[in-house]
């Protein structure tokens, strides 16, 4: 092998090392801020870890939603109509939020299985849905284009 292809073979390893080693970085830096999707199915056959955090999304399952006494507390389940992942959340629900509706949970899985929510979203108009709730409820089987949502009533008081 000549000295200029030895030059190079080594100019071209070095450049692949510099691209793994910056990714590495990115990665190990950013590997806090991951927030990965999952639907209920996914999470159940599953798990991820306690500390993982994650956002599950899916319907909001009807008769699950009610709040504590402390009129703070709230609890829900989320379903993708196959699975379904209970969730508390501590804080006001975005004014869309009810039953029946898309929703996304942001937050971290409890020993218990139960998602303690930092975050929830809800659908904004009467035709958007997260995209990864669409497709997770394509892949269910369970979702038709157009068709019309399970029944949605709003959210009432505290009745568990």
């Amino acid at each position: 092998m000549t000295p200029r292809k030895k030059r190079r073979l080594w100019l071209v390893g070095a450049g692949f090392a510099c691209v793994a080693g910056a990714t590495a970085l990115i990665l190990t830096f950013l590997g806090d801020q991951l927030v990965f999707f999952l639907s209920p199915s996914q999470m159940l056959t599953a798990p991820p870890g306690p500390q993982q955090a994650i956002r599950v999304g899916g319907l909001v399952e009807t008769g699950s939603v009610y709040k504590d006494a402390d009129g703070l507390t709230l609890h829900f389940k989320v379903t993708d109509l196959k699975a379904s992942v209970p969730v508390t959340f501590r804080g006001l629900p975005p004014t869309l939020f009810r039953e029946g509706q898309g929703v996304v949970a942001e937050g971290r899985r409890q020993p218990d299985g139960t998602v303690l929510a930092t975050n929830v979203l809800a659908k904004h108009d009467e035709t958007y849905m997260p995209r990864e709730v669409v497709e997770a409820l394509k892949a269910s089987g369970r979702w038709q284009e157009g068709a019309a949502m399970p029944d949605a009533r709003p959210m009432t008081g505290s009745t568990p």
